[in-house]
């Protein structure tokens, strides 16, 4: 029974990933075929697109009445992207970073994740607190459009792909297939998001770990399989200042689109493991990144492995004192 659920989980992480690529890829024609701007495209589609895994698992653990497995979801995946991910990143390739992530878009990461800590204190997140985040969202999209005018080639360069695929979608044939991605997309988006939140619950019981635990470590390293991806894939092609923007811009949209939506639809508890270790543990990493992308703006493969002894030490401490 035990092995019928790990390869739900499996299977449910291999739908989120190709349901997120899918409609990412999809919507991203469709919006280029229709003549929107690749900036537009760049900063909405494929950003969200890489927390979409996140965000359906988060609603449909709420749902489910799990926010412990939303919350370990979504500070799991921020520790993964910026340890894990970061880190390995930097590894294999010494990682430029934009002048534009060093002074707006690391600090804004910090600032939010602090700005969680006075609505979790009452141990619970619930509309008005998810509003107040989509409200964060709605205002670190418009300040990034507001800003873009210095990073209108590297966008255009990240989603080119999108937009030379777009006079597909200018034909009959080609709006039917990307709007067969979109709702292939979105299925698997669904289905794999379900298939998680129900193997986790099992897993959880099985092994005697809480949800939150569970959605700390696997499922938050599964749902982070579109940052690797896409980081992995950007550094192979040289275009390593497009994998920290992705990274420092996917935790953004965790906090505030995931833990924002997930609240709206539904308000959910929150441990006190979250506010007393998880939380504390993502905000000191996140201050970590700081020094280390503005000292060189470069993350070299030295720091990149602190990153990751960070990581492991951070996941150590939270599972041996929570």
């Amino acid at each position: 029974m035990t092995t019928l659920y790990v390869l739900l989980l499996v299977g449910g992480f291999g739908a989120l990933y190709f349901g997120a690529e899918w409609l990412v890829r999809g919507a991203a024609r469709i919006a280029a075929a229709m003549g929107t701007s690749p900036v537009v495209v760049g900063l909405t589609l494929v950003s969200l697109g890489t927390s979409a895994p996140e965000l359906v698992v988060g609603v449909i653990a709420t749902l489910n009445g799990e926010g412990g497995l939303l919350m370990g979801n979504v500070l799991g995946s921020n520790l993964a992207n910026i340890g894990l991910i970061l880190g390995a990143t930097a590894l294999i390739a010494p990682l430029a970073v934009p002048d534009r992530v060093i002074s707006r878009d690391v600090p804004i990461m910090v600032l939010i994740t602090i700005f969680v800590f006075p609505l979790v204190l009452d141990l619970e997140v619930d509309w008005g607190d998810g509003m107040i985040m989509l409200f964060l969202l709605v205002l670190y999209v418009a300040f990034t459009f507001w800003s873009a005018d210095d990073e209108i080639h590297s966008i255009q360069q990240e989603v080119g792909s999108f937009v030379e695929e777009a006079r597909d979608g200018q034909t009959g044939v080609g709006w039917l297939r990307n709007l067969g991605l979109v709702t292939a997309g979105a299925v698997g988006l669904g289905v794999g998001g379900q298939a998680i939140v129900v193997a986790a619950i099992f897993l959880a019981e099985e092994l005697g770990a809480s949800t939150e635990f569970i959605g700390l470590t696997i499922v938050a390293i599964g749902t982070s399989l579109p940052e690797l991806v896409t980081s992995l894939v950007a550094a192979a092609r040289k275009q390593v200042d497009i994998a920290v923007g992705n990274i420092v811009g996917s935790n953004i949209f965790n906090i505030t689109a995931v833990m924002g939506v997930s609240a709206v639809v539904r308000g959910y508890p929150v441990g006190e493991s979250i506010v007393g270790l998880q939380l504390p543990a993502v905000l000191i990493l996140s201050f970590l990144v700081w020094p280390i992308v503005a000292s060189a703006r470069t993350v070299r493969r030295f720091e990149g492995l602190l990153l990751l002894l960070a990581y492991f030490g951070f996941m150590g401490w939270v599972t041996f004192v929570g």
